[in-house]
Formats: C-alpha cells, sequence, structure tokens
C-alpha cells in the first residue's frame, strides 16, 4: 500500500472552503480527501482512515457536532482528532464542538497559517497515541478503557478477542451487568486498585478483571484475563518447587485468603493448610506469608 503521509479529511458543504483549505494543505504535503456532509463523512470513514478531521460546524442535515459524535462511536475511528471550523464564536458552540468529542476549533474566517499550526500539533498527537497502541497490541496485552459512562473507549485486539462474548450488539460496548461491577469496584476502591474482579461466563476458562489506573478524569485503564483450571498452580510450580497441594495453598494465599478460608476452599482443616505453608516458607526461602504471596503474585504477574 502507498503511504500517503499525512492525510487530511475536510467535512463542509462550501466548495470555497473546500477549494481553499485543500490547496493550503496540499501546500504543506498533505494529502487531501473531502466530504461535503456529514453523511458523507460517515460513508468515506468506513472506507478510510485520515489522521485529522476538519469538521464544519453547521452543515444542513447532520451538523459537524452530530457527525462528530457519530464518529466517536465508530470502532476504530473514534481516536481520530476532530478539529472544528466555525464562525459561531458564542461560547456554547464551542463548549458543544467539544463536548461531541472535539480536541480543538478555529472560526471562520479561517488564518491558515494558524490552522495548520494547530493540525501538525494534532497530527503529531494522534501519532504519539497510535504509537502507543501498536506497542500495547504487539506485546498482546489484554487492555481496555471504559470511560465514567460505562462506554467502551478502546481495547487491545487480544482484550476484543477475549471479551468477543460480552460485547453486545457486534459493538464497542460492554455487558450492562459488567460495566456496572467495573466502575463500582472501581468507585468503592477510591484510588487503591481494588482487587481483580470474575465476570461470569459459560464454562472455562476462568476471567479475571484488573483495575490499572486512571487514565484521566473519566477515564478507567483495565487489563482482562484469562486462566484455565489448574494454570495458576501450574506457573507456581515450574517457578517453585512445591507440590500439587502446596501450589493450591499459594494461590490462595496470593488471592489474600487467610487460613480458614483456604482451609475452607480446599477441605482442609487450617492446622494442616499452616503446615503446608511451613513448607512453602522453607522452599521459597522466606520467613512470612506476606513475602510468600508477593513472590507468588509477582511469578503470577509476569505470565498474566
Amino acid at each position: 500500500m502507498t503511504d500517503l503521509g499525512d492525510t487530511v479529511l475536510i467535512v463542509d458543504d462550501s466548495p470555497q472552503t473546500l477549494g481553499m483549505l485543500t490547496d493550503a494543505l496540499e501546500r504543506e504535503d498533505m494529502t487531501v480527501l473531502v466530504a461535503t456532509s456529514g453523511q458523507a463523512a460517515l460513508d468515506l470513514l468506513a472506507k478510510v482512515a485520515p489522521h485529522v478531521i476538519l469538521m464544519d460546524a453547521r452543515m444542513p442535515g447532520l451538523d459537524g457536532f452530530e457527525t462528530t459524535r457519530r464518529i466517536k462511536q465508530t470502532p476504530m475511528r473514534e481516536h481520530i482528532p476532530v478539529i472544528f471550523m466555525t464562525g459561531l464564536t458564542e461560547t456554547q458552540h464551542v463548549v458543544a464542538g467539544l463536548a461531541a468529542g472535539g480536541v480543538d476549533y478555529v472560526t471562520k474566517p479561517i488564518v491558515l497559517d494558524e490552522m495548520i499550526a494547530r493540525i501538525r500539533v494534532h497530527l503529531a498527537n494522534a501519532r504519539l497515541a497510535v504509537g502507543a497502541r501498536a506497542a500495547l497490541d504487539a506485546t498482546g496485552r489484554s487492555l481496555f478503557s471504559l470511560a465514567a459512562d460505562g462506554q467502551l473507549l478502546w481495547c487491545t485486539p487480544r482484550a476484543e478477542e477475549i471479551l468477543s462474548d460480552q460485547f453486545t450488539g457486534g459493538r464497542l460496548m460492554l455487558e450492562d451487568a459488567l460495566v456496572g461491577s467495573l466502575l463500582a469496584a472501581v468507585a468503592s476502591d477510591g484510588a487503591t486498585p481494588p482487587r481483580p474482579l470474575s465476570a461470569p461466563h459459560s464454562g472455562p476458562p476462568t476471567r479475571e478483571f484488573h483495575f490499572l489506573t486512571t487514565v484521566r478524569p473519566g477515564e478507567y485503564l483495565f487489563r482482562v484475563t484469562e486462566t484455565l483450571p489448574g494454570a495458576r498452580e501450574a506457573l507456581l510450580r515450574a517457578r517453585f518447587p512445591l507440590t500439587v497441594r502446596e501450589a493450591e495453598v499459594l494461590v490462595w494465599l496470593a488471592a489474600g485468603k487467610s487460613n480458614q478460608d483456604i482451609a475452607d476452599i480446599l477441605g482442609n482443616s487450617p492446622a494442616t493448610v499452616k503446615k503446608h505453608l511451613l513448607q512453602i516458607y522453607a522452599k521459597l526461602g522466606v520467613e512470612n506469608r506476606a513475602t510468600a504471596a508477593a513472590m507468588a503474585v509477582q511469578a503470577l504477574a509476569e505470565h498474566g
């Protein structure tokens, strides 16, 4: 495929504006695509992904605000920066453009040097964002982010593969019950990452969600992992010289369970669990449960 360089989509119903902007951007060695309506822009975006969109705010039919909202709901297009072009200088129209998902705005009549400078800033930011996501995709990390209202903002291909049975309508939207649980876990724990949250689905493997961090106000980053029955125990046995039962005990110790909890889960007595723990401490070369748990968590995380 031919590299077209920086590609800008101009959405405007004015032939005069389209001609002026096309000439100016092509002089800057940018590839220019044009759409004369909001619907035409959406149809074009189904086929190509420009690096930046210049969006006229007022157009017949779909205006720029509604067109941008739809772009931001479109998988694989929601990350494209949209710069509004408008002669409406009233504060409410500027706010409306930003609320729709725009990253910036320029007022008409357009000052070309200023507009080109803004485009280059957003092109650079977009390249950084795309590069970061490409790096995550290449490592196979299963990451996704949620907005405060529950919308799935983006996910790596590995996460989408894992969550394919929990997307609704084939869109980037998770089931309401799952979203509610994830956001409730974040809210209840404040700044402290909550423990992994298990999600119901049919059959193995076990699926867990880990809150990682707040990307920015109102956006939360998660990792989803899948584990086949016995996989964690097998990982610990591969790392440490443990018996099957000792590995089972260590898995639950790493999950923060007490001796009584572990005994109930494994069908042993607390005294038996304590004996297993003493053997585990000796084999790991540690003196207490906190250090043993930390070593197990690190070993499991390296394969998570």
